[in-house]
């Protein structure tokens, strides 16, 4: 798929020279802090060297006070408390955390339970079911995480039967809110808090750290539940910027010294951990072959997390994040493991139905692509609707049926908020909820066909012909010469990459292959970079899925290269290599 260049403004020349000399960098690098809004060497310093001390007050956070009170009152009757969560990895993560978190503040231990709704029984968010197992049960107040910003009708329906509800959400709020107890959501129109981003497990990693804080406990008995908040930003996709950033910082320091048991069984059968099992304790244990980034997370830790909610059950994920031992770790994680192998086959096979589906003229000719099948696991709608927009670049919307309704997926393209886009078709749905790029949804059957035309409609009317071309963003133009070990030592500690920080893109034009430029696994090109007819350095570099760009490169012809710059360990050697997000003939145009 063609992908269009857009290379970012450079910054201001005073700044980048202060940061220069301040901080004895390139000006490539000072730009690259510059672009992120660093402007001070105070500023840089928080950014490499982020602080604990750095997180907000919880107290900023609207209700938090009130839910820290509600809490209180709950240990000192002896109430039970049920933590709710959904079933995907922000949720199980939150859940993980809050409860393991009040089994260390509340003595009665017997009073404490979990809850994850069935994806098929029950769907997304609070639902009827739970609430009438909490009365059963004599559940006194419920904690809910990464859901119920919308649970007005359920919300109503617990405080008949004397239930409270502890909101902890992060999604955005509807023009009415629940009439909860508290409701933690920074989204909220009348809370002030200073950041407005973080995941649902983040927001109950602040509920713990109030209530830490207003009883003089010291902050750092929590820090061992960083490791579950970073997965949560990794996996729900949320900027690495502000306070996300600090957690993320510290939660990789932690998973990459001493991992919790549950995620050592997920990375046993990932292929990361570097012994086999079963394993002896042993304090000088190296935990992995190389250390963590939020990219394993996003592709390995997360996935499988997933996957028992997507085929099973949630709970089983929760119940491998408390795993106080190796052993049982170890047989949660190959149950799981066994889940995320279903969910890849259900995965590829519906994409391949979808793709199918899209292929035809009445779909390459929209805007917007919605394809439903009846049979589709309500699973992997998700997943499948991202990998649709991988191939057919639009404001995606997946739908499967379940329990009489239709219900399913949106994923969007760059720029194009499609939570605004569902929002202005609300009167045909039943429910829907999510974010600027990723939403969920359902609707009666009646519905599907109208939904579709508006939804169409409103994407056509408002999407640009641009947002509907991949593009790659360009950090910064550099000479191959200026690409050294010192140069690469710096740009590492930008980590970690994610979204608001995203690893750089640099462009560097005119250059060519060495030679000896071939195709290998699935359509990856592998290539050595270099300057034609010059004594110069020479990068190896890989293009995934660029295989295709063999014959542009092939010659010794001249080409443009956008790129990351990666270690790469081969034989125990480990030497800088360039990957190549995509080539452009020599002589292109950019924006």
């Amino acid at each position: 798929m063609e992908k269009r260049w857009k290379i970012k403004p450079r910054a201001d020349k005073e700044i980048i020279r202060h940061l220069s000399e301040k901080l004895n960098i390139n000006e490539h690098l000072a730009n690259l802090l510059a672009q992120r809004g660093i402007k001070t060497f105070e500023e840089a310093k928080g950014f490499f060297r982020p602080e604990m001390s750095m997180l907000h007050d919880p107290f900023l956070m609207k209700d938090m006070d009130k839910a820290i009170q509600r809490i209180e009152q709950a240990i000192a009757a002896n109430e039970k408390i049920l933590v709710y969560g959904d079933y995907d990895v922000d949720g199980t993560s939150a859940v993980a955390l809050v409860y393991s978190f009040l089994c260390e503040v509340y003595p009665k231990k017997e009073n404490l339970d979990f809850y994850i709704p069935d994806r098929y029984a029950e769907g997304y968010g609070i639902s009827i079911q739970s609430i009438d197992f909490a009365e059963k049960n004599n559940f006194s107040l419920i904690i809910a995480l990464d859901c119920g910003i919308k649970a007005i009708a359920q919300v109503a329906y617990a405080k008949e039967k004397g239930i409270d509800f502890i909101i902890c959400d992060h999604h955005r709020p509807g023009d009415e809110l629940p009439d909860a107890y508290a409701l933690l959501d920074p989204k909220r129109n009348d809370c002030t808090y200073p950041f407005k981003e973080l995941s649902g497990c983040g927001i109950g990693y602040k509920l713990a750290q109030g209530f830490y804080q207003k009883h003089n406990k010291p902050i750092s008995e929590i820090q061992k539940f960083l490791d579950l908040v970073v997965i949560s930003i990794a996996s729900d996709i949320v900027p690495i910027t502000g306070e996300n950033r600090i957690l993320a910082y510290y939660g990789l320091k932690f998973l990459n010294s001493k991992p919790r048991a549950g995620i050592e069984a997920i990375l046993t059968f990932g292929g990361i951990r570097k012994v086999d099992y079963p394993l002896e304790p042993n304090e000088n244990d190296l935990y992995f072959n190389r250390e963590m980034t939020i990219n394993d997370l996003v592709f390995l830790v997360g996935p499988r997390i997933n996957a028992a909610g997507r085929i099973e059950s949630g709970r089983n994920s929760v119940e491998l994040l408390l795993c106080a031992d190796l052993d049982s770790a170890m047989q949660i994680g190959e149950y799981i493991d066994l889940n995320n192998t279903e969910r890849r086959n259900l995965d590829v096979t519906t994409t391949q139905q979808a793709l199918q589906m899209i292929e035809t003229p009445v779909h390459l000719n929209k805007k917007s692509t919605v394809v439903f099948q009846k049979e589709w696991s309500k699973g992997v709608v998700g997943i499948v609707a991202s990998r649709l927009t991988e191939t057919h670049y639009r404001p995606t919307i997946v739908l499967t049926e379940s329990n009489g309704l239709i219900t399913g997926s949106a994923r969007s393209v760059k720029d194009f908020d499609i939570y605004d886009a569902i929002d202005s078709c609300s009167e045909l749905l039943e429910h829907f909820g999510g974010h600027k790029y990723a939403a969920g949804l359902s609707l009666k059957p009646e519905n599907l066909i109208a939904f579709t035309e508006k939804f169409e409609q409103i994407v056509s009317s408002t999407i640009t012909e641009e947002m509907l071309i991949p593009e790659v963003e360009i950090d910064a133009e550099i000479n191959l010469t200026e690409i050294s070990t010192k140069f690469y030592k710096v740009l590492k500690q930008f980590a970690p990459f994610g979204p608001g920080n995203l690893s750089p893109v640099f462009l560097t034009p005119d250059v060519v292959d060495k030679g000896y430029a071939r195709i290998v696994g699935a359509n990856h090109l592998k290539l050595s970079v270099m300057y034609k007819g010059i004594y110069n350095p020479e990068f190896s570099a890989i293009g995934f899925q660029l295989g295709d760009y063999l014959d542009l490169i092939s010659g010794k012809k001249p080409f443009d290269i956008c790129y990351h710059i990666e270690e790469n360990e081969w034989n125990g050697n480990v030497n800088l290599q360039l990957v190549i997000k995509d080539i452009k003939k020599a002589g292109s145009t950019y924006n």
